[in-house]
């Protein structure tokens, strides 16, 4: 049994949309007890009760088995000091898409590989591995200013 937070970290929507979908009573088997809402899992995810109108659901319908990759890219780390820009460094690669940041904030456990003879398909020797129901989250200087 896990709570809202946790349910919208697994579901990848923010937790005013588990709250709403609680409301509705479209996740299985989610019931309060006092203030709190307990959410049982069913293969590792809240299992959601698709709705009769409007478009699909946006949430992860199951969880994903890659890890994602986190890496820098010296190139654009070069051009930067080159240029005198600050464009992102960082790669986050994970099963669906690549995001771009400066600062990276990984809630859990991770692990740091280096491979000289078998690089990323970027050429990366040296990266972090998160496993994929780790939460990772991505800063660019932007974000930073106005946190």
């Amino acid at each position: 049994m896990i709570g809202t937070t946790e349910a919208a970290r697994l579901l990848k929507i923010c937790v005013q949309r588990v709250r709403q979908l609680l409301k509705e009573d479209r996740i299985v088997g989610a019931e309060k007890v006092g203030r709190f809402w307990h959410i049982p899992l069913f293969k590792g995810i809240p299992k959601i009760i698709e709705g009769s109108r409007g478009p699909k659901g946006t949430w992860r319908k199951r969880l994903c088995e890659k890890v994602t990759q986190i890496h820098v890219n010296q190139k654009k780390i070069r051009s930067n000091t080159k240029n005198g820009t600050k464009e992102p460094v960082i790669i986050i690669r994970s099963a669906s898409k690549h995001v771009y940041a400066n600062n990276v904030e990984i809630h859990g456990s991770c692990r740091i590989v280096y491979r000289p003879h078998n690089k990323l398909n970027c050429g990366a020797r040296l990266w972090i591995e998160v496993e994929p129901d780790v939460w990772v989250e991505p800063f660019t200087f932007a974000d930073m200013a106005s946190g």
